[in-house]
């Protein structure tokens, strides 16, 4: 499936299950190749993003936001082809999204605090001066 396609069916959906569509896009984008744990850290800078409310107030604005996360960056032409990595994303971020709605004492999280992550290989100018937590190939900041 077309990247394209897939975005233009969150603009149908229902809410909830578009979230969720775009959640597990972004995961999928941004940490298909990631193990559980590290497409869950992905999840959680998403939705933390959403709660702060700062990039947007549904998951799909947040990572739509202009030059945050590979939803925006990859092409509309982009083939989504690896279904079975997909369907990981789909179950990471429905897991997320349950784990998310719990009152926020009862939240596992996994980097804590975190609102921006980055590839291990680069570093970013807005990393610098920020405490990092590294799962897998990506490292996790606080920024704000």
């Amino acid at each position: 499936m077309k990247l394209s396609m897939l975005l233009w069916l969150t603009s149908v959906l229902p809410q909830p299950i578009a979230d969720q569509a775009c959640l597990a896009t972004t995961v999928y984008l941004e940490a298909r190749s990631e193990s559980t744990i590290g497409q869950l850290a992905v999840a959680e800078v998403a939705l933390r993003r959403r709660e702060r409310g700062r990039w947007g107030d549904t998951v799909c604005k947040v990572v739509a936001a202009p030059h945050q996360f590979a939803i925006t960056a990859t092409p509309g032409s982009y083939d989504i082809s690896n279904f079975k990595a997909f369907a990981k994303a789909w179950k990471v971020a429905g897991y997320s999204l349950d784990n998310w709605s719990l009152p926020v004492a009862q939240r596992q999280l996994l980097v804590p605090h975190a609102d921006h992550f980055a590839t291990v290989a680069i570093a970013p100018t807005w990393s610098l001066n920020h405490t990092s937590t590294t799962i897998g190939e990506h490292r996790f900041y606080a920024v704000n």
